[in-house]
């Protein structure tokens, strides 16, 4: 209700009015969460970032001097995206209305918009949280105002926008990547919050000294949204004016889960360092990346799927054990079930990271598919068509085809191509090395062969 100066107030939690919180929601600042008070209210209270905000960086110039158009933030969750819109919004001299792409609609959209074309003056700023969540006719529905500068938006996200965002929207916005906060950000931002008697913890007289603070930071994996909501539960939990201990930490680590998104960026970036990990022959950190995805609850399955793929893309000749050896854990993946199959995938993985590597038959195939765009089509030959019917043979094929078998060593001296093409070469690795110096063998004899009986 408002006051006598207009001010809008609550009731606390004693009773006794109290203004409303500064964060547009209308709730008084005891309800909100602890991430959420000490949200940062300039750029210079912002921590980390230094790619974006450091020393000689554009965005700190174009927010001072107003001259930014539309910008879209990307990056995971807790790293400062919508605090950064935000502060930049309040920074400028531009009227900013804040939405939620989860609660807004099309219908909201329309009315923002055709208020702000009304007032070209105040250049609006429209602030779209989880700005993936709009479909593409809502997308749509800003391009017309984005493009005529009648609003700027700055849009946050935690999905890839080349996924989500339309491509006439991308095109008219800058797009900012933000990586997870570091270490000593975190823990930074943490001893803040903990001392800080108006926003934060300090009027608990709860204390930690700065390792166990060092470990809510490596806990939250550069969220600092995760790691200041863990400070929050343990001193909510611990006795008033007592130090935490690293046993209250480790108690609450137990309980935890590990960030990983199983249908987004976090599942294909780290499906990519895994199966890299693999084909640099680094099992360490390809087991450490398999741990992730297993823990994470990614699809034994998807896991299994890929080691398949990688057997014969990455290995290949060089150990052709590695194919069925995937197969089998595919196999078992299907048969055992979670959590005992993670063994199995352990084990492949393991042997695939340590096997000899070749892409040979990668590059052969690739070879074979260039030679079929980039030249006409080679006809079968005559002596290799098939000739089980009379017309087949009276046509004359099969006619002069040498059988294998009849000849030393399989090899008879006869092509196989009208013209003949090189297109596989093995690699000097593993076993492929052995089949290496078999074909350079072959190739002799065929050689030889053809010299004395030219016509063949």
């Amino acid at each position: 209700m408002p006051d006598s100066s207009g001010q809008q107030t609550l009731f606390d939690n004693t009773g006794n009015l109290s203004p409303a919180g500064n964060d547009g929601t209308g709730y008084p600042a005891f309800r909100l969460p602890l991430a959420a008070r000490m949200r940062p209210r300039t750029l210079s209270e912002v921590r980390g970032h230094t790619q974006l905000l450091g020393e000689n960086s554009t965005l700190p110039r174009i927010i001072a001097g107003d001259s930014f158009g539309s910008l879209i933030f990307y990056g995971p969750p807790g790293c400062g995206k919508t605090t950064l819109a935000e502060i930049i919004a309040s920074e400028t001299r531009s009227h900013c209305t804040r939405i939620n792409a989860v609660i807004s609609n099309s219908a909201e959209l329309r009315d923002i918009l055709r208020l702000a074309r009304y007032h070209p003056e105040r250049r609006t700023i429209l602030l779209i949280d989880e700005i993936h969540r709009f479909n593409k006719a809502q997308q749509d529905l800003l391009l017309p105002d984005v493009e005529t500068g009648v609003v700027r938006i700055i849009g946050c996200t935690t999905h890839n926008p080349g996924f989500y965002i339309i491509p006439p929207l991308l095109s008219r916005s800058h797009l900012l990547r933000l990586e997870p906060l570091d270490e000593e950000s975190i823990t930074a931002a943490l001893h803040d919050a903990l001392i800080d008697i108006e926003r934060g913890l300090g009027a608990s007289g709860v204390t930690a000294d700065d390792a166990l603070l060092r470990s809510i930071s490596l806990m939250a994996g550069g969220d600092l949204r995760r790691a200041l909501n863990t400070l929050e539960t343990l001193v909510a939990a611990h006795p008033l004016r007592t130090p935490l201990s690293q046993n209250d930490v480790e108690n609450f680590a137990r309980a935890r889960q590990l960030r990983y998104d199983r249908g987004e960026d976090e599942h294909y970036d780290t499906a990519s360092a895994f199966i890299k990990s693999i084909r640099g022959s680094d099992p360490d950190a390809a087991i450490y990346w398999l741990a992730l995805m297993l823990d994470g609850g990614e699809d034994p399955r998807f896991i299994a799927r890929r080691l398949v793929i990688l057997a014969s893309e990455d290995i290949g000749l060089a150990d052709s054990r590695a194919l069925t050896v995937a197969i089998s854990a595919q196999q078992a993946c299907d048969f055992v079930g979670m959590p005992e199959c993670s063994l199995t995938l352990a084990h492949c993985v393991l042997f695939l990271a340590t096997c000899p590597k070749s892409n040979s038959a990668t590059i052969a195939l690739a070879n074979a598919r260039a030679a079929l765009r980039d030249a006409p089509r080679q006809p079968v030959p005559l002596h290799l068509r098939d000739a089980h019917t009379k017309l087949n043979k009276s046509l004359g094929h099969g006619a002069n085809y040498l059988y294998s078998h009849e000849f030393p060593e399989g090899i008879s001296g006869q092509t196989y191509l009208s013209n003949p093409l090189t297109l596989y070469s093995p690699s000097p690795n593993g076993a492929e090395a052995a089949i290496a110096e078999r074909l350079a063998h072959w190739n002799a004899l065929r050689t030889k062969l053809r010299k004395n009986n030219p016509g063949k």
